[in-house]
């Protein structure tokens, strides 16, 4: 009796439990607000629409973080290799000030907003953002072709930029 209890329950946590992954950004999503270099706000929407055809590779990182600065070789290599990306930088450095004094650093080339939302703003909900660095990548025709990775050279990520 036991067994059949376990079992029904096992067979409801796998059977209820939403596995898809998103192809399309919630509207919540793509109305957060981000700050550019320039000290100007803009929504993801229009980070996105700015680079509509193009295949866009996210980074979601902040200077602070070991593991992606480790990384960072890692997206200059698939910068060099697939030139035809556009590569954006969302931080979530701690304030405006280390994040620019973060890209200079690092050296780090790209398209680049502040996540002024942070962790739990309607982006990082929608993306169930729990660690960076975290990369996504969004396809030629604006859908998401790769919902997480962690590591820039994961094989997913590759085959997601090449697409």
């Amino acid at each position: 009796m036991k067994k059949t209890i376990y079992t029904l329950i096992l067979l409801c946590c796998v059977f209820s439990c939403n596995t898809e992954v998103p192809t399309q950004f919630s509207e919540e999503a793509l109305n957060d607000t981000f700050v550019t270099l320039e000290g100007n706000n803009t929504t993801f929407n229009d980070i996105l629409e700015t680079h509509k055809g193009k295949t866009i590779v996210i980074d979601v990182w902040a200077s602070w973080c070991k593991d992606c600065l480790e990384g960072m070789p890692k997206v200059k290599a698939l910068q060099s290799e697939y030139k035809e990306a556009v590569y954006v930088f969302l931080s979530l450095d701690k304030s405006q000030n280390a994040w620019k004094k973060g890209i200079e650093k690092y050296n780090v080339n790209g398209e680049h907003y502040f996540m002024q939302s942070g962790w739990k703003g309607p982006f990082g909900d929608f993306v169930n953002l729990d660690w960076i660095p975290r990369y996504m990548v969004i396809n030629k025709t604006g859908n998401i072709e790769l919902f997480k990775a962690v590591k820039a050279d994961d094989d997913k990520l590759i085959v997601a930029i090449k697409k």
